[in-house]
């Protein structure tokens, strides 16, 4: 197993890792403390922000030893001494994707160590009774970590109105391993239960930072917004504990959601037990007795051995924290939470699905793989679902590749910067069905919802992390003003909406809706009836060619020059109908399942 030195920002990434993105370095002096009860830790001051920085605080028992694979339990009363919270906590074992996936995306496995349930606090100095912004990465439930992300500069852009709070959970087989043994003798979708345990943590500990736990924003990307997703869907919807009022979910990722001792997760569980040599034993007390160097090279064998882009180790129908299909229970509305801010990206087709099709046979052989328990009927409806012109004929390797503006022809089904024909046919049934139709979905199961499209070049999946946690130049200083002000305003203010100043960031010639007032910009709010988005998108900048492999290679356009252009458009019209679209999947979900 390794790490990837070179792993691109291209992904379900928890962080950019491209060669030339740096986390902030802030100057830091003093020395915070605050006193958790079960433990006194020393933070430091970043004097350029005015913000408390406490990096490393525990906030669960280890889980070890017989608490391998369990839920999370308290940690141990430790007040013999300070304790320093000046550095990243270490990162969990890392379970990575298919071999198929290319190295070069950095979805590689790697070693981790299991005593990995921290969290860090960014609190402005002298903070009281502020909202929390509370993250959970990325990284298909089984990369990534809370290391590198700083917030200080998304908070300062919001005049430090918030505390934000990263946590981290178990992955991989650590976190979601699943079948009849765990259901008896450990707890199925530990890693999720690790979240709503760092949760209960914020309500318990967060006013000793100067924040409000009434006030609650939870948010992530991609697998960590499908855990956002969960953690509003637990316990049916009906947790005892008010967590939480808001929730922010980019690009919610949803492949699949089985029964905990359904086939492909029992399927799973064996090959694991076999690769850590527990088969001719009590399997997981073995398992338990384990070396951690063999578990994780098991986890990681399992899931390696799956078609591109794949994880084997995810979130479960376990019967008590989540107890229905994704598409059931969004449907029926039994959430926590008030309201959401739900976004997409442009092209959430790369790069976990394959980005090697050429012919219509490539595509029903991709269908055929990812959709095992579709008919006949069903496979033929996919194609109708994603049919254009041409729909019959290979990839033409002379036809320009160039993004679709949303709201006429061409469209997503066969248009992108990253590929055309059957190519993008294979990207845009896998943005859909993984990513954008739930994102759809969960956006409808709120009262008060708002919903956006990240447009800007080359708005891949894991994109917009930069805009939101780095300094790196593209997509240009004013689009990441205006995003961070839309996330910031949802975090303080419950409404994502922000002034027409906000959205032009400086420039008179940026194209942005404004509102009734003249002050704010127009934004509707999503209703089933009248499915508005904000196609947040970007014109002009310096062009850079990205070459990652001989299939991905893209542009990205940084300042200078770069002017923002937003739009209000018909989600259900957009791309050629994927309102429509996303009905289809809806009505086939549990065939997925998810």
């Amino acid at each position: 197993m390794k790490l990837s030195a070179n792993a691109i920002a291209l992904c379900v990434v928890g962080v950019w890792s491209g060669a030339d993105a740096h986390p902030l370095s802030p100057r830091e002096t003093s020395s915070p403390s605050v006193d958790l009860g079960y433990a006194i830790y020393e933070g430091t001051h970043d004097v350029n922000h005015s913000i408390n920085v406490f990096k490393g605080i525990r906030y669960a028992a280890p889980p070890l030893g017989n608490l391998r694979f369990a839920a999370p339990h308290s940690p141990a009363t430790n007040r013999t001494g300070i304790q320093l919270a000046t550095s990243d906590p270490p990162i969990c074992p890392q379970t990575g994707a298919s071999k198929e996936t290319p190295e070069e995306y950095g979805f590689l496995s790697g070693p981790g160590d299991e005593d990995c349930l921290f969290l860090n606090v960014f609190a402005p100095a002298n903070a009281s009774s502020l909202p929390v912004f509370f993250w959970i990465h990325g990284g298909g439930y089984g990369l990534f970590s809370a290391s590198g992300l700083n917030p200080t500069e998304f908070m300062s852009i919001n005049d430090n109105g918030f505390i934000s709070v990263i946590i981290q959970y178990r992955l991989g087989a650590f976190g979601f391993l699943a079948g009849d043994e765990v259901k008896e003798h450990g707890a199925l979708n530990a890693g999720l239960l690790d979240m709503n345990f760092a949760l209960q943590w914020v309500q318990q500990n967060i006013r000793k930072f100067g924040g409000d736990p009434n006030r609650v924003t939870i948010a992530g990307e991609s697998a960590g917004a499908g855990a956002v997703m969960y953690q509003a869907m637990a316990y049916g919807g009906a947790q005892n504990e008010s967590l939480f009022n808001n929730i922010i979910a980019a690009s919610p990722w949803v492949p699949y959601q089985h029964g905990y001792n359904d086939p492909v997760p029992t399927a799973s569980y064996d090959a694991f037990v076999e690769a850590a040599g527990c088969h001719n034993a009590t399997t997981l007390q073995c398992l338990r007795d384990t070396n951690t160097t063999v578990l994780q090279n098991a986890s990681a064998l399992v899931s390696e051995a799956g078609s591109f882009g794949s994880f084997a180790f995810l979130p479960v129908t376990d019967g008590e924290f989540i107890q229905q299909l994704p598409s059931e229970q969004l449907l029926a509305k039994d959430l926590i939470g008030k309201r959401i801010l739900s976004g997409n990206m442009a092209d959430e087709g790369i790069p976990l699905s394959p980005p090697y099709t050429k012919t219509l046979q490539d595509f029903r052989d991709y269908i055929n793989i990812t959709f095992p328990s579709f008919l006949p009927e069903d496979k033929l409806g996919v194609e109708a679902q994603y049919s254009y012109d041409g729909d019959d004929q290979p990839v033409d390797p002379s036809a320009p590749l160039f993004a679709t503006d949303g709201t006429s022809s061409p469209t997503a089904v066969n248009q992108s910067p990253f590929g055309t024909g059957q190519q993008q046919r294979v990207f845009n049934v896998f943005a859909e069905y993984a990513f954008d139709c739930p994102s759809y979905w969960l956006t409808s199961a709120f009262p008060q919802a708002w919903k956006y499209q990240f447009s800007a070049l080359p708005a891949y999946h894991g994109f917009d992390l930069q805009a939101l946690w780095y300094e790196r130049s593209a997509p240009g200083q004013s689009f990441k003003h205006a995003f961070r002000k839309i996330w910031g305003n949802f975090i303080i203010h419950d409404d994502p909406t922000i002034t027409v100043a906000d959205a032009q960031a400086g420039n008179t010639k940026a194209q942005v809706p404004v509102g009734e007032d003249g002050v704010s910009i127009e934004w509707p709010q999503w209703t089933e009836e009248s499915q508005k988005l904000l196609s947040l998108n970007t014109t002009g900048g310096v062009a850079t060619l990205s070459n990652v492999t001989e299939y991905l290679k893209y542009y990205m356009y940084s300042d200078p020059g770069v002017v923002n252009q937003f739009l209000v458009a018909d989600a259900y019209t957009w791309e050629g109908g994927r309102g429509e679209r996303c009905e289809w999947w809806l009505e086939h979900a549990a065939k997925v399942p998810y």
